[in-house]
């Protein structure tokens, strides 16, 4: 399983991850991704803090970052680059996914080009 954070969005999810409230469980605290049915694409990227990932998620670090990936979504994730940019007109995290055929103008969902992944279904 392939997860790629650029400098920026690695500093960024570092920044967010020690802004987080504290919690127990502290050593585990990291990013969870997956894929939601829906979005106006088909697919909807979700990123979550998190300290309990599930017992079926991927773990990847990724330099100081723990990724959780969803073990259902990652047919759907695989090889997907997460950067973030800032700007005037937009800012926040940006999905650079080679699985998507098709992206919606915020960037925030996507569709595939046959929806046959063992990921989640397309509506």
């Amino acid at each position: 399983m392939s997860v790629t954070l650029t400098e920026k969005a690695e500093f960024r999810l570092r920044a967010f991850l020690a802004g987080s409230a504290p919690d127990a469980n502290d050593a585990t605290k990291g990013i969870r991704i997956s894929v939601k049915d829906g979005g106006c694409s088909g697919y909807e990227y979700a990123m979550d803090v998190t300290s309990k990932p599930k017992a079926d998620d991927l773990v990847i670090q990724q330099g100081k970052i723990t990724i959780y990936v969803d073990a259902e979504s990652a047919p759907l994730l695989e090889g997907i680059v997460i950067d973030f940019i800032d700007g005037v007109m937009e800012s926040g995290f940006k999905f650079i996914n080679p699985n998507a055929t098709e992206t919606c103008g915020c960037g925030k969902s996507f569709k595939t080009s046959d929806c046959s992944s063992a990921g989640v279904p397309c509506s």
